[in-house]
């Protein structure tokens, strides 16, 4: 074998490593806005899907929602449902509220997450609006109602594994923002400090 062909192959394997390494780099990027989006559209671990629009029907089948709130040790607000549960005919527009209140004595961001249990209803749980959908910022002491519109789609009554579902419990818990915790934590110096 010619000293120029093993060249030639060595290239060619150090340019297929080089794109392959390349193209993992991609994927890792891609995988967490990807795997959100198949978990909204497919209602996968919970997730709830984003509505465009309001129901323009309704079922008689009705469920109970609950309504539960979380707040992560890193972010000082108080956070709690309004109201503990509604009850709701399948398709039915409904409106409730969260309250949170900022603790502290500085402004803070957070920023919410959510699913709903059983994990198996996320797929006809229909959010119209939420504040979940952004992050939120309270000024020091400020308490804030914040809505959240959603139905039940009518479709649950053709899905098999979705006719034992009597409840349904949407749950938040919301975290310091992550651009607000690297502003607090403030930039490193040269010498790690």
């Amino acid at each position: 074998m010619s000293a120029q062909g093993s060249h030639q192959r060595n290239r060619r394997t150090l340019i297929s490593l080089a794109m392959l390494a390349t193209g993992m780099l991609c994927l890792a990027y891609a995988a967490v806005p990807l795997y959100q989006l198949f978990c909204q559209v497919t209602g996968f671990g919970g997730a709830t899907t984003r509505a465009e629009a309001a129901s323009t029907h309704t079922n008689e089948r009705v469920i109970t929602v609950r309504f539960d709130a979380n707040t992560d040790a890193s972010l000082p607000w108080r956070f709690e449902p309004v109201q503990r549960s509604v009850d709701v005919k399948l398709g039915e527009n409904s409106l409730i509220f969260y309250r949170a209140k900022n603790l502290s004595n500085e402004p803070m961001t957070g920023v919410a997450s959510f699913n709903v249990t059983p994990l198996k209803t996320g797929g006809v749980f229909s959010k119209v609006a939420c504040f979940c959908f952004d992050q939120q910022t309270l000024q020091p002491g400020e308490e804030v109602e914040m809505p959240v519109s959603f139905y039940i789609d009518p479709a649950m009554t053709e899905d098999r594994t979705l006719a034992d579902v009597k409840t349904i419990t949407l749950s938040y818990t919301f975290f310091r923002a992550k651009a607000q915790t690297a502003a607090v934590a403030g930039p490193k110096t040269a010498s790690g400090g």
